[in-house]
């Protein structure tokens, strides 16, 4: 671009030389030299000349401007060009912003048996539905539009585990009405112990019987083994908490395909009142060491080359105080700082040294901004504000569809 401006400079002006020295002739000029530099002209007719050089020069520049744009000047801008990534299995899935979809949502939660009333916000009295229109767009990538027939097909046989709280539960409640908009026969998809979908009951399980699927639910919320109270406990405490051993039910996690694990929302004060920690220890570190004793017992259990595992890291909640609880009409502009949690920290820390291969589904950033999609008062209690779980359909079917993105992008 240099070389272009410089010719373009001696090839427009360069015959131009004899006309200036005249022109400059004509005032008998003398140059002072200091600091600065000008010229004294000891005559009017030397500023003339001046004047009219200038004119001409304007003019023959306006003039190859118009006859010769292709040497007009070049400003040389460097941009950082986005690198824009169409492979979905090096998408980052979690970057990007919620865009209004009318294709949404994916199923009526009144026409699944297996979403729990307590979920269903539009049945409890919800009206605006506006909250089911929304669908996450990565930054740099497309996630494929669900299609629950292909993914049944391509999960014949197979057994997707869900070990965790109850937000893991909404997550499972969410994947079965998703995969059952593509079956004919809904008979066909049952509880295999005819059990009502509840929150007190330890196991779950789904059988999609038309394509030997199953979709089990294991409740354990703090991942390690709890424990009855200690001799000479103080009255308030009702139980322990063995960060130290897995929980005993982790054998009946081994014989499956996609194990998709969380914990985290009951590692807080409120939650952990009437439990011992054996080690006795803050919080924070208790939960380090818990997840330490997962990622050993993962680490030397698991067969890496049949089961794809997944972490989930904490879900944002929308809650005010700990008692007010507002749900928004449309997604929140700002995080507010609910982006980042020290729970979510201690999930990536930990699975980055894991030696199994630990994809972590990283929803905290993208559930920040949906102060609209919580439960709040349209459950089965609605004395009882909700600013933590979320309603179906909502969020858990978006990540159900990262997940199902992933999961298929490795086969």
């Amino acid at each position: 671009m240099i070389e272009m401006v410089d010719s373009f400079n001696h090839w427009s002006f360069g015959h131009l030389r004899p006309f200036v020295k005249r022109a400059l002739s004509f005032g008998k000029g003398v140059v002072i030299k200091g600091h600065c530099k000008f010229w004294i002209f000891q005559s009017f007719n030397g500023v003339v000349a001046v004047v009219s050089l200038l004119s001409f020069l304007l003019a023959m520049a306006y003039v190859y401007v118009i006859l010769f744009p292709r040497f007009q000047p070049v400003i040389d801008k460097t941009y950082e060009t986005p690198h824009f990534n169409s492979s979905v299995s090096e998408c980052n899935y979690f970057e990007g912003n919620w865009i209004q979809d009318e294709s949404y949502p994916l199923y009526d939660a009144s026409q699944c048996p297996f979403a729990e009333n307590g979920f269903n916000c539009l049945a409890n009295g919800r009206r605006d539905r506006g909250y089911t229109k929304w669908r996450w767009k990565p930054k740099n990538c497309e996630i494929p539009r669900f299609n629950a027939r292909e993914i049944l097909e391509k999960m014949r046989g197979k057994r997707i585990v869900f070990v965790g709280d109850s937000l893991s539960r909404t997550q499972w409640e969410s994947l079965i009405c998703m995969l059952m908009t593509g079956v004919e026969d809904k008979r066909s998809v049952y509880e295999i112990n005819g059990n009502k979908i509840t929150k007190q009951i330890r196991f779950l399980g789904v059988r999609f019987s038309s394509f030997d699927l199953r979709i089990d639910f294991y409740r354990s919320v703090f991942l390690v083994q709890p424990g009855p109270a200690p001799r000479r406990a103080p009255k308030r405490v009702k139980s322990t908490l063995k960060i130290d051993k897995l929980d005993d039910i982790r054998n009946e996690w081994i014989d499956s395909d996609i194990l998709i694990f969380n914990s985290g929302h009951w590692w807080t004060p409120s939650k952990l009142f009437e439990i011992s920690l054996k080690l006795g220890m803050p919080i924070t570190a208790a939960f380090e060491r818990a997840l330490h004793t997962w990622a050993s017992w993962l680490n030397t259990t698991i067969n890496a080359n049949r089961t794809s595992v997944f972490f989930r890291t904490f879900e944002s909640s929308h809650w005010r105080n700990r008692l007010s609880c507002k749900v928004t009409r449309q997604p929140s502009s700002r995080t507010g700082g609910r982006d980042r949690s020290p729970i979510s920290d201690t999930i990536i820390k930990v699975v980055k040294a894991m030696a199994v291969p630990v994809t972590v589904l990283h929803v905290t950033p993208m559930g920040a901004f949906r102060s609209d999609a919580h439960v709040g008062t349209w459950s089965d209690n609605p004395s009882v504000p909700d600013c933590s779980h979320w309603c179906l359909p909502g969020v858990p079917d978006m990540w159900n569809e990262i997940l199902l993105s992933n999961m298929l992008s490795r086969n």
